[in-house]
């Protein structure tokens, strides 16, 4: 049992992300103002992760340089806040399927951003070379289908809907951002946003090397993003009626966002990296997706495309070709090491 435990916490992690793409959606097409809603799922996470960060590695913290601060403060711009901010703007343009396909490209938009500032290398010659350029060439495919190509609509679960006219309400939105420029305008920003993430995973691998402290980093990341996200939407919505949250969808994506995607899911990713590896949570990404285009059409009564779902069965496979190209390129390494153990071992003997 305890070998099929890795299997369904993945499973767990990618329905939680499925839900966020869900609730999040719901608390938009609620009228939710996304710049009030980044803050108040950033100030969730903080108050859910400080008595853990405190308790667990405030004494055997290292002390925090103004720099390393300042690095900080800059990586939680650009990588939450920015890209929350603008990943909101996105969903209220897209849908919860095309937010959840996009996040299939990240390891390349990663990998891309690590290739510009030489973390990473790229072999074209190679077999896992050509397996990563064409993963990229993949996700530039699959993201251009999803902005430019619409193609017939598939309406086959649309019908089977929990949420009563809300899913007609959905469903005449859906027709107008397919044929509108606002879905183009939508599927850019969602990759900008995504871009803004990668760039964030590979800046804070250097501010890690300075600051282990992961999960009080994490904390102080969130804080710093809630502060940063009150000026953002103080800046951009004065209504006050706006800032209310009653007993609503809008309360429940708050907490949800806040407490089980940043809170439950930093825990559970960082036990199946221990466990498994990277590469073994990365493979799972798809089955957001694929949770998420099931659920949104049942409940939210989004009516997918033919030229959604090439676009993102474009993503997946630049996904998994990325992924293959490094575990091939980590393989010769693993060779060398198993070669190394077992001439020192007949040397012993």
């Amino acid at each position: 049992m305890k070998r099929n435990n890795p299997y369904l916490v993945v499973v767990i992690i990618q329905a939680i992300y499925a839900a966020m793409f869900l609730l999040s959606k719901a608390a938009f097409d609620h009228g939710m103002n996304n710049f009030v809603f980044v803050f108040y799922r950033q100030s969730a996470a903080t108050i859910f992760l400080t008595p853990f960060a405190l308790f667990f590695e405030w004494k055997s913290a290292p002390p925090l340089p103004f720099t390393t601060f300042c690095k900080i403060f800059f990586i939680s711009f650009i990588g939450i806040t920015s890209s929350l901010d603008i990943y909101g703007i996105a969903l209220i343009n897209t849908s919860a399927t095309l937010a959840a396909a996009t996040t299939n490209c990240l390891p390349v938009i990663t990998f891309f951003l690590a290739l510009i500032l030489r973390i990473e290398v790229l072999r074209v010659k190679t077999a896992a070379g050509a397996a990563k350029l064409a993963g990229v060439v993949a996700c530039l495919g699959g993201a251009a289908t999803l902005a430019f190509y619409k193609g017939p609509q598939l309406e086959l679960l649309s019908h089977f809907h929990f949420l009563g006219n809300y899913h007609k309400t959905q469903q005449h939105q859906g027709h107008v951002l397919l044929s509108g420029s606002s879905w183009i305008k939508g599927c850019f920003l969602m990759l900008l946003s995504n871009t803004f993430w990668g760039m964030w995973l590979v800046l804070q691998t250097f501010i890690i090397k300075g600051y282990p402290s992961k999960l009080l980093l994490t904390t102080l990341q969130c804080f710093l993003s809630s502060i940063q996200s009150l000026v953002v939407a103080l800046a951009v919505e004065r209504d006050f009626e706006q800032w209310k949250l009653g007993w609503n969808i809008r309360l429940v994506a708050v907490l949800y966002c806040g407490i089980m995607v940043t809170g439950v899911t930093y825990y559970l990713q960082t036990w199946v990296i221990e466990k498994r590896g990277p590469v073994f949570l990365a493979m799972s990404t798809p089955l957001a997706l694929i949770m998420t285009m099931l659920s949104s059409a049942i409940l939210l009564g989004e009516i997918l495309s033919l030229g959604s779902l090439l676009g993102s069965c474009g993503l997946v496979l630049g996904l998994y070709f990325v992924l293959w190209g490094k575990s091939r390129e980590q393989m010769p390494k693993a060779s060398v090491d198993i070669e190394q153990a077992s001439c020192l071992s007949e040397t012993n003997k």
